[in-house]
């Protein structure tokens, strides 16, 4: 185990890939890169994700500095989200990891089955 004194920046690098690269978080920053402003209900739809899940999604990126919320108060209110300048920036390596895991699905299956299929005998 790395202590701070061998890996001083270990915890702080954790806790930031610990939010963004969670499942959802991965998803919105994927969406919102390819349709650019969307609402919330979009977003939903779009992932077919829970709204508390969502929420809580977008209001840590928020706090993270990826993702803007802009408020208009219309009546029904509408709320749209979008990348920030970094949200931006974190594109590139969040569609590398998308298009790995599209192009690897197979295999991956593959090998859960033979995988499974071991731990079974």
């Amino acid at each position: 185990m790395l202590d701070d004194e061998r890996c001083p920046d270990c915890k702080r690098i954790n806790e930031v890939l610990s939010r963004v690269g969670d499942r959802w978080s991965v998803l919105v920053v994927i969406s919102l890169a390819e349709y650019g402003t969307l609402r919330f209900n979009e977003l939903k739809r779009n992932l077919g994700i829970s709204q508390r899940m969502l929420s809580l999604t977008l209001k840590e990126l928020e706090r993270d500095g990826l993702v803007n919320r802009t408020y208009h108060p219309t009546i029904p209110p509408k709320v749209e989200y979008n990348l920030t300048e970094m949200g931006q920036s974190f594109r590139k390596p969040v569609s590398a990891l998308g298009y790995w895991a599209l192009e690897n699905l197979s295999r991956i299956d593959d090998a859960r089955e033979t995988y499974d299929e071991a731990v079974a005998k």
